[in-house]
């Protein structure tokens, strides 16, 4: 079942509860005769009664199916995805991305 998913503004602090995230860039990875879209960021703690940390993420929206092709009302690009639900793709794209982005911290729609 596809999805909407809407691109966030690069390198732009997004506060939340106890610090901010950032989303850093966006990636298009050419897998299996498709484009699969993943989003690297950074998450920091800064305001916890636990502590603080930084570390950084991927999320994966899934496969291209429809590139930017509408706006939201905040002036966002919105894009059409496929969520990844095979999970030889999956192990296989959390390889390959790991790999070109240095990161662990992987997640799948």
């Amino acid at each position: 079942m596809n999805t909407e998913y809407t691109h966030q503004q690069l390198c732009e602090n997004i506060t939340c509860l106890a610090g901010f995230y950032t989303v850093e860039k966006e990636a298009r990875l050419k897998y299996d005769g498709r484009e699969v879209l993943y989003v690297v960021g950074r998450a920091v703690i800064e305001a916890s009664c636990c502590g603080i940390g930084d570390w950084g993420y991927i999320l994966v929206p899934g496969y291209i199916m429809n590139w930017q092709t509408e706006t939201n009302a905040a002036g966002c690009a919105v894009s059409e995805v496929e969520p990844v639900s095979d999970d030889t793709a999956r192990a296989d794209l959390r390889q390959i991305i790991r790999e070109a982005e240095n990161i662990s911290q992987i997640e799948f729609w």
